[in-house]
């Protein structure tokens, strides 16, 4: 590992504060409304709207409110952007009311659609010889780097941007590649995180697979039937702590490890071992440089599938002993691409104001995992360190350990 030289003059790697935090997703936007909605325990998966879902049999998903993504908040030239550049436009603009001063030097975003939606319309009426006139802001939205220069461009910023696509795993990528750029001593500020729209063709395609549910979402129950998607978007300003501190910003928490692996087992199951999810999870524990048993709570990427859910369970109980455990994605969905980016702000706001947050829709325990689950509601209790688990198709595992913020 690359080293950083201190101001005390020894070489070590650099701590990684966070210095501000923005999202919107269905929960709500912002961090009061997403930390109302936590504590609650709300279920914020609806009908969907957004398209025809008649034949399939989920009809339900975990949506952001359209006012939460009116162009006129930005100004009318943004009406025109895809449904994902509003998003993170929004999510940007909530951190940086935090902090005015950060300017990062690079972006790193993780997503696995892009703006689809526009690339199903066009593709559409191609096929079916219908009116193109709007076909160059169909293309011109489509690919999934353009958010990401929306959102910049919106704010005044010009960082260079990295855009990570891993499947599920993609936004606790691009915050594990953000805290290794940072922690290197290579950079002192990036901004990370995570997006993605509902797509018609993600939605039908999940449908298909009989991946998703007609029911409720139901992480680690017995009787799970599936998960439910969602979408939204969540940044993260990290900062050198030592530059953050000398600069006076606020600390919101501490990224201190990170960890990732393969399963190379199957294109849409995990390992039934749990053994990538493990072995991510031990590697974040190895980079932080602590034990299992340090760490208070994990948010696991429970989507409520019988295989992801099992095989996580295995990997979560071989390794730590009675630890709480929660999956929010009872409460909002799985947003793929952005959903390690709006799970890592879960736990900040869990470290920051001390609490479970809620694994809702609860029954009854599966016998085959042996896990503490946060059952039905959020509940106090004293976090130092907590762990964020994101994993998906093709095996990929990637695991965050955030410690709360210190004086």
């Amino acid at each position: 590992m690359s080293t950083f030289i201190a101001s005390d003059g020894k070489s070590r790697p650099a701590r990684v504060a966070v210095v501000a935090a923005g999202v919107v997703s269905p929960l709500g936007l912002g961090l009061a409304e997403t930390l109302e909605a936590l504590r609650s325990a709300r279920d914020c998966i609806k009908p969907v709207t957004r398209f025809c879902v008649e034949r399939c049999r989920c009809k339900t998903a975990g949506q952001v409110a359209d006012e939460h993504l009116d162009g006129s908040r930005a100004g009318r030239r943004d009406q025109r952007l895809h449904r994902a550049s509003q998003m993170i436009i929004a999510a940007l603009g909530e951190a940086l009311k935090q902090d005015r001063q950060f300017r990062p030097e690079l972006t790193v975003i993780g997503t696995t659609s892009g703006g689809m939606s526009y690339g199903e319309s066009y593709y559409r009426a191609l096929d079916r010889g219908g009116d193109l006139r709007r076909a160059p802001t169909w293309i011109a939205n489509y690919p999934p780097q353009k958010p990401i220069i929306d959102a910049q461009q919106r704010f005044g910023l010009s960082a260079p941007c990295q855009v990570i696509a891993n499947a599920c795993a993609s936004g606790t990528n691009a915050i594990g590649h953000a805290f290794d750029c940072v922690r290197s001593g290579r950079y002192q500020r990036v901004l990370t995180g995570g997006y993605d729209a509902l797509s018609e063709l993600v939605f039908v395609g999940f449908d298909s697979l009989q991946a998703a549910t007609p029911e409720k979402c139901r992480p680690f129950d017995r009787d799970r039937s599936g998960m439910v998607l969602g979408e939204g978007a969540a940044v993260l300003a990290l900062e050198n702590l030592e530059v953050a501190r000398a600069r006076g910003a606020a600390i919101f928490g501490e990224i201190v490890g990170y960890g990732i692996s393969t399963d190379n087992f199957h294109m849409t199951q995990p390992d039934p071992s749990g053994a990538g999810a493990r072995l991510a999870m031990e590697r974040a524990l190895r980079s932080a440089d602590i034990a299992a048993e340090a760490v208070d709570y994990i948010n696991a990427h429970g989507t409520a599938t019988t295989f992801n859910d099992a095989a996580e369970g295995k990997a979560i109980s071989q390794l730590f002993d009675d630890v709480p455990v929660s999956s929010t994605k009872s409460m909002m969905g799985h947003s793929l691409g952005a959903a390690g980016a709006v799970e890592a702000i879960v736990c900040l706001l869990a470290l920051e104001h001390q609490f479970l947050p809620p694994n809702i829709n609860f029954r009854a325990p599966d016998e085959d995992v042996d896990l503490r689950i946060v059952a039905n509601e959020s509940r106090p209790a004293s976090l130092r360190t907590v762990l964020s688990n994101s994993f998906g198709f093709g095996g990929t595992n990637a695991s965050l350990l955030i410690h709360r913020a210190t004086a």
